[in-house]
């Protein structure tokens, strides 16, 4: 790819003529060319000018054919901007001391005398590479500082009850091991903010963190979204793409919604774990790969692995620790800090100036089951503060709607048997509040067995 007209390059060679023909080539293809004859001035040039590549020679007059001094000046470079990308310029004679730069940080060397095209392809390959760099260098600061900002106090995993206080000290104690991690828990009570602050408390959080739905992804497409294919692979192959167990490489990979995974596809990620090898559809050849694994789900694994839906094997290898993430209904001493948490947030986001919210609808917020959980609690304060006229919030700001509760249960007007299943349910479940396992039992079935029907009947 040419980069025509872009890039700042640096020349420095005691040879005034290499340095005058130099410049007078690629200055017709970079916007900014330099020449230097002395490496001396670097330090200087470096701390008034940004370079993206500089061409460096291995030898000066004071040092005539051994190539320290363009070790020295190329470490020197290094130190001070590491995104630099030097290209060595030597003599045929000295093509291994060249390969030994290369090895210590050089991105390539170009031999004298040089054929232009191979110097502007050179140059060109280093500026490339200086951008991709200085790319990524932006990246990751971005990515401190947002991590420092998450960091604080785990930013949106708010509580200070015991149950939340718990898994607080849990994520604390697991997060710099490299043990995988199973979160449980119901929808909306915050698993993927637990999985984020796990990979950011970790030895791994300057790299990466991978989120995959697995609900989300369609039978025929798992292997080819988590292990990548070929060009050609199959129809749609158009060109060859990493998938996500790579990109996550040297990162932290969250499986979110583990227990959906069907039974067929399930022997194939435990060889992945278990080798910590992927081989893309369409290749023999396996990749390694490192990663730090995290799953979440909103099921009962265990029961599912009772009845055969979910292999115990891969059970054991996701669950080497166990972090359950409580009901809002489990923690309701939080739901007074979180409401407030939401007010601030909300407030500064649409430029209200909301201070506080009623007794009265504190008490309200209370009484509520919240089957949603701190998503929809979430999502109720913030429709309240976009729809408040006045610094406090009133009951009128809320719209909670209150499951049925098993007097309110529609009659039934006919003996559909879906519709007898689905009513008889809910009855249970309002009868308990909830509770799945008094629930199935009163039903007489198993806890995997009626979350299935509680997901077939949308509960």
């Amino acid at each position: 790819m040419s980069q025509d007209n872009t890039g700042s390059i640096l020349i420095i060679d005691d040879d005034k003529d290499v340095l005058q023909a130099a410049k007078l080539y690629l200055k017709q293809h970079f916007k900014k060319v330099d020449t230097e004859r002395d490496p001396r001035i670097i330090p200087d040039r470096l701390e008034n000018t940004e370079y993206d590549v500089i061409l460096l020679d291995m030898n000066f007059t004071e040092d005539v054919s051994s190539g320290k001094e363009g070790f020295k000046w190329l470490q020197k470079i290094q130190d001070i901007d590491s995104s630099i990308a030097v290209v060595l310029i030597t003599a045929y004679g000295n093509v291994e001391k060249a390969v030994k730069a290369v090895k210590m940080g050089a991105t390539d060397f170009v031999l004298k005398p040089w054929q232009n095209e191979k110097l502007l392809g050179t140059t060109n390959s280093a500026l490339s590479l200086a951008e991709s760099r200085r790319e990524a260098n932006t990246l990751r600061s971005r990515q401190k500082q947002i991590n420092a900002q998450i960091d604080q106090n785990y930013q949106d995993i708010v509580g200070q009850s015991e149950v939340m206080n718990r898994v607080f000290e849990t994520i604390e104690k697991v997060a710099k091991t490299p043990a995988n991690v199973l979160i449980t828990g119901e929808n909306g009570t915050g698993k993927e903010l637990v999985a984020r602050a796990l990979h950011r408390r970790s030895e791994r959080s300057d790299e990466v963190f991978i989120n995959v739905d697995i609900g989300a992804i369609s039978e025929n497409l798992f292997e080819s979204e988590l292990f990548g294919h070929t060009k050609g692979a199959f129809t749609d192959a158009k060109e060859a793409r990493p998938g996500r167990f790579e990109v996550a490489d040297g990162g932290t990979l969250f499986l979110d919604e583990i227990g959906n995974l069907p039974l067929a596809l399930q022997s194939k990620l435990l060889s992945a774990i278990e080798s910590l090898k992927v081989t893309r559809l369409g290749s023999n050849e396996p990749v390694n790969v490192d990663i730090r694994l995290i799953c979440a789900t909103n099921e009962s694994i265990e029961y599912l692995s009772d009845e055969n839906q979910f292999r115990q094997d891969l059970l054991y290898r996701i669950n080497t620790i166990h972090i359950k993430v409580p009901a809002l209904r489990e923690r309701k001493e939080d739901i007074v800090l979180l409401t407030r948490h939401f007010i601030d947030k909300y407030s500064q986001k649409y430029d209200k100036h909301i201070t506080t919210v009623s007794d009265v609808v504190l008490g309200e917020l209370k009484k509520y089951r919240w089957p949603g959980n701190v998503r929809e609690l979430e999502h109720a304060v913030e429709r309240a503060v976009i729809m408040a006229d006045s610094a406090v919030l009133h009951t009128d700001d809320f719209l909670l709607s209150q499951p049925k509760r098993a007097d309110d249960a529609p009659d039934i007007e006919n003996y559909n048997l879906e519709t007898v299943e689905q009513t008889v349910i809910q009855k249970a479940l309002d009868k308990f509040d909830g509770n799945i396992s008094k629930s199935a039992e009163e039903l007489g079935i198993s806890r995997a067995a009626l979350y299935r029907r509680m997901e077939k009947y949308d509960l």
